[in-house]
């Protein structure tokens, strides 16, 4: 059995959290100390730019400093020369010669 546990934080100690206190301070610092809500409505609007910035379009460096958005299209995006891709066999296992010499065939 492996020996995986769960961490425990407790309540009212979010420093024990580095990634969702790292969030909360860029969160404060670029958004909510910037802005003077009025309504709820428009908090509920900055605070939804705030998030499609951050996660589409903001530069982040566990990404190689590019955007979420961009990262993804080159993971989608197929690369040129296929990777670990095997030649086809022959019912027998074995590479199927007439598929593997097609520069040997004559071309008409």
């Amino acid at each position: 059995m492996n020996q995986v546990k769960t961490i425990y934080v407790d309540p009212g100690s979010p420093w024990q959290n580095g990634f969702v206190e790292s969030f909360h301070g860029r969160l404060r610092d670029e958004c909510l100390n910037r802005e003077q809500f009025w309504t709820l409505t428009e908090a509920r609007v900055v605070i939804e730019d705030f998030r499609q910035e951050y996660n589409q379009f903001r530069p982040h460096s566990r990404l190689g400093y590019q955007s979420p958005a961009g990262f993804a299209q080159k993971q989608i995006t197929p690369s040129s020369a296929p990777v670990g891709l095997r030649p086809p066999c022959a019912e027998d296992g074995q590479p199927n010669q007439n598929q593997l010499n097609t520069e040997e065939m004559p071309l008409d």
